[in-house]
């Protein structure tokens, strides 16, 4: 239905009003209610019968401050965590900020201890010691913090047609055409020989320049316009232009001016970039979407949405019954790989550690067997939504939408959580007032993993559940700023919990 200016007020406040002014009440949600009619604040046990309306509706003036307010903390968090590696200097700083300690050595464990680990610079563990005794279990969540990418070969540089390019591979499923023109920021780390290591960030500052892989114009693209998307652009196709000077004082090409760059600028030479971890990832930053604010666009919302959530509910953790921790892996996007994904043993060992600490000379393996059987796991990873663009995609009736909470993922076919726990966690969810949806992809038509299988494995109870996108595995994904809240609630709720 158009909209009639005329009529409404808040639409003549906007028209009228200066820009900066609007903008603030939009931000703080004292403006966004007014463009719908009011509703009455929904019916109770709407989560038993499975016909909740929307997160949004009916929520207070003060619910949607804190809501708006806590999206503008994520989008300042993400938009410099743009990688594993960014992540975790992030999650380092903000684990001290707010109290917790590195573990070491040394370290004594008591209740209320707030304490962090970091493994190869590229996973982190955060933990708050509780009143029970460590062989009683833990309350872990669990998120992966790596996204789909770009990432630099080992010998990357090379010139075409007078410009120098970067040979590229790619870390998770996309969708090649989605990567083109569009500018990209270069992240990462250099390792010398020397053991020095060298961090990269080129693009994200708007005064730095960004890199881009260009498609063909329409104009001389005729030729291809009968081939499918797999037949048009591959995975060999997606190297960015860097540079297009030419090395004027020595003679040299294109390719030695960017040698003589990084050599200037970083000490690193062509034979660096072998020992490097360099990624392109988008360059834009988190924004609003829509003119009611209500939800983020950013990159990296795969999965580091789950990460921030859950760094901000540990953070609240005080003086937890059961102990709490948040375990921020690397490599789900490539399938828990290596000594930093989750299907390494390091979160295994940690634990062990920890329990060793506590019981020195008393620890035995059938006591740490016995705290992995007490555990309960929360595995958080976010999902596909419903898409207003195809929303055939899904079965509708069992498919998550944007503003609607929480989903449990419901796989079917051995991978769902057994019976009895996911009826703890809607108990969880329910005496919290946390909304919820549940997630099921049409029978054989899509796919997606989480961490929460490697863990399951070590007899620990497991359940996986996120909160919907649209655009997931795009440069550019968007989530509702009520889901991303929901999100943290629940992950808060789940560390209080006291039997």
């Amino acid at each position: 239905m158009p909209i009639n200016i005329s009529s409404n007020p808040v639409l003549q406040t906007i028209r009228s009003a200066k820009r900066g002014a609007v903008l603030a009440a939009l931000r703080t949600g004292l403006v966004i209610s007014a463009f719908s009619t009011p509703v009455a604040v929904a019916q109770e046990a709407c989560s038993d019968r499975l016909d909740c309306e929307s997160s949004w509706v009916g929520i207070t003036a003060n619910e949607r401050a804190e809501v708006f307010a806590f999206a503008e903390d994520y989008k300042d968090f993400i938009a410099k965590a743009r990688t594993e590696l960014s992540f975790v200097t992030e999650a380092v700083a903000f684990a001290e900020e707010n109290g917790f300690s590195e573990l070491m050595p040394t370290t004594r464990l008591v209740p209320g201890g707030k304490h962090y680990e970091v493994n190869r610079d590229r996973t982190i563990t955060l933990f708050v010691i509780g009143e029970n005794g460590l062989q009683e279990g833990f309350h872990v969540v669990g998120a992966h913090i790596d996204s789909p990418r770009l990432e630099l070969k080992g010998r990357p540089l090379y010139e075409n047609s007078e410009f120098a390019l970067f040979q590229t591979n790619y870390h998770g499923g996309i969708k090649f055409h989605q990567w083109t023109n569009l500018p990209l920021a270069l992240m990462g780390r250099v390792d010398k020989k020397d053991g020095t290591s060298i961090t990269i960030e080129i693009g994200l500052d708007p005064s730095d320049p960004i890199f881009m892989i260009p498609e063909l114009s329409p104009h001389v693209d005729r030729s291809r316009s009968s081939k499918t998307l797999s037949e048009f652009l591959g995975p060999e196709d997606m190297d960015p232009v860097i540079a297009h000077i030419p090395d004027t004082q020595k003679g040299g090409g294109v390719g030695d001016q960017v040698l003589a760059f990084l050599a200037a600028e970083y000490g690193i030479s062509k034979a660096d970039l072998v020992s490097a971890e360099l990624s392109l990832v988008p360059a834009g930053a988190p924004r609003d979407m829509g003119f009611d604010r209500g939800l983020v666009a950013a990159y990296g919302q795969d999965d580091r949405l789950a990460g921030y959530a859950t760094l901000r509910a540990i953070a609240a953790v005080d003086r937890p019954q059961t102990t709490t921790v948040a375990y921020l892996v690397d490599n789900e996007e490539v399938g828990n790989r290596n000594n930093t994904g989750a299907g390494s043993d390091y979160f295994a060992d940690l634990l062990s550690r920890l329990l060793y600490i506590e019981l020195g000379s008393d620890y035995r393996e059938p006591l740490f067997r016995q705290a992995l059987r007490a555990t309960k796991f929360i595995s958080i990873d976010v999902n596909p939504g419903v898409n207003p663009m195809n929303p055939g995609a899904w079965e509708l009736g069992n498919a998550p939408k944007l503003g609607y909470g929480v989903n449990l993922k419901l796989y079917g076919q051995g991978n769902t959580a057994n019976s009895e726990f996911m009826a703890w966690t809607r108990a969880l969810l329910d005496d919290n007032k946390i909304p919820w949806q549940t997630a099921t992809y049409k029978v054989g038509s899509a796919g997606g993993g989480t961490i929460g299988g490697e863990f399951s494995s070590q007899n620990i109870e497991v359940i996986d559940f996120g909160v919907p996108l649209l655009s997931i595995h795009t440069p550019y994904a968007v989530s509702s700023k009520i889901d991303v809240h929901s999100l943290y609630k629940a992950a808060r709720a789940f560390y209080a919990y006291r039997d």
